[in-house]
């Protein structure tokens, strides 16, 4: 090596350099690559992200030729400059010194420090172009890392540590999931992007947060007179209406108005007639999820059900419209007595919205950006009620949660109307 031209070890220095910083480029664009990215793109057909994939299958063995072309190159390089330094300058302390630390300067920045943030920042790209290269390398000095990962092996066992564990690590939960869509912003619709996030909470929802409380059921009395009852089913806009007996608990039958048409049109509806087309009713417990609920109505092949509370009596309604709705957001059609949407307007210089006091507490979390406590109370009035340990009269001011209220109108010991100050720390 000693009769070997200055300018041919040089050159040789500079390739050993470059092939380190290649395999520091390889490590680092393989270990940062989106792994679902890569996915998609070998089931669309790209070979090389297939490639990338197998070798990131067998980590210990990807980690392992890597290693040993990186540290053999590092070695090397590090011993050809010593040999250059000693030509150039002798033996001399100080130069075998500076020889070192030139050697480090170089290997730092142009073989590990740089080539790893190219590959950090182009992760994706670089690691099916690096495999083409890795793949082969692989298959040819195999037994060669074998055996080196023979002795890993055994350290870790000494070591106590678990291997294989790799599959598990890549597995997202729910939280990584969310944060992993909301990150996705710039490639998703917003649009799409609130029904994947509400898909997500759907395990966290169950039917007792999205129900219309029992107050706000509309209803048919059977023991009403039948004028009365023909002129409810005329200017009810639901298709499916519950029947009681005198009492609202005395549920007899869910009634299907289309069956009526004929009837009502004839002029010849009657109790009896009623009573025939009633369904059986279909009663959910409160607690259950709506994802659970959602697979029964499928399986049942319900549209409606009625919310029992655990000693059985009814809480509130839901409907498949309820529980789509809470997927996909609510619908853009309005129907005749439906609720106003969310919205501050300016009011006296201040921003507040007026609410119903039936209005659920999830619905304005989510349109109004605000954060009522949701493990209590699902409604606006109860969560007033349950604050106050009492029923208020108009005219009051409360304030739960850091949202000002103040409370509109109440009318049966009820809560009726809220108007809802914005909060100062809520982005315009």
């Amino acid at each position: 090596m000693e009769d070997t031209p200055l300018s041919a070890q040089l050159a040789a220095l500079i390739i050993l350099l470059v092939i380190s910083g290649f395999f520091a480029l390889a490590e680092t664009a393989m270990m940062a690559a989106n792994r679902y990215r890569l996915r998609a793109s070998a089931q669309s057909g790209q070979h090389g992200a297939k490639l990338a994939l197998a070798l990131l299958s067998k980590t210990n063995k990807l980690l392992g030729i890597i290693l040993l072309f990186n540290t053999l190159t590092n070695a090397a390089a590090a011993t050809l400059a010593g040999l250059i330094t000693v030509q150039m300058f002798g033996e001399e302390k100080w130069a075998l010194g500076a020889g070192t630390l030139v050697i480090t300067f170089l290997i730092l920045v142009f073989s590990e420090i740089t080539p790893k943030v190219i590959g950090a920042t182009y992760a994706d790209r670089l690691a099916v172009g690096v495999s083409y290269v890795l793949t082969p390398l692989l298959r040819l000095f195999n037994p060669v890392i074998s055996i080196v990962n023979l002795f890993v092996t055994a350290m870790l066992k000494l070591l106590r540590l678990k291997t294989g564990a790799s599959h598990e690590a890549q597995q997202l939960s729910p939280e990584e999931l969310r944060a992993l869509v909301l990150e996705a912003s710039h490639f998703i619709p917003h649009q799409h992007q609130e029904m994947l996030l509400n898909l997500l909470d759907l395990e966290h929802v169950s039917v007792e947060d999205i129900m219309k409380p029992r107050g706000e059921i509309e209803a048919i009395d059977i023991s009403a007179p039948i004028g009365e009852i023909r002129e409810q089913l005329g200017t009810s806009f639901h298709r499916r209406l519950p029947v009681y007996d005198g009492d609202p608990s005395n549920i007899l039958g869910i009634l299907l108005q289309r069956r009526l048409v004929s009837s009502a049109l004839a002029d010849d509806l009657t109790v009896e007639n009623l009573r025939e087309h009633l369904a059986e009713p279909y009663f959910i417990p409160a607690a259950t999820p709506i994802y659970a609920q959602l697979q029964f109505f499928k399986e049942n092949r319900q549209r409606l059900g009625l919310v029992v509370d655990e000693y059985g009596e009814i809480e509130g309604l839901v409907t498949l419209e309820d529980i789509i709705e809470e997927i996909i957001g609510k619908f853009t059609t309005s129907v005749p007595g439906g609720t106003a949407e969310l919205a501050w307007a300016e009011t006296d210089g201040e921003q507040s919205v007026l609410v119903e006091g039936g209005r659920n507490l999830r619905e304005l979390n989510r349109a109004l950006a605000l954060d009522f406590p949701l493990d209590g109370p699902k409604t606006l009035n109860g969560l007033i009620l349950e604050h106050l340990q009492d029923i208020p009269e108009s005219g009051l001011s409360v304030k739960i949660a850091g949202v000002a209220m103040e409370i509109v109108q109440t009318q049966d010991r009820r809560i009726r109307m809220v108007r809802i100050f914005r909060p100062n720390d809520i982005a315009g």
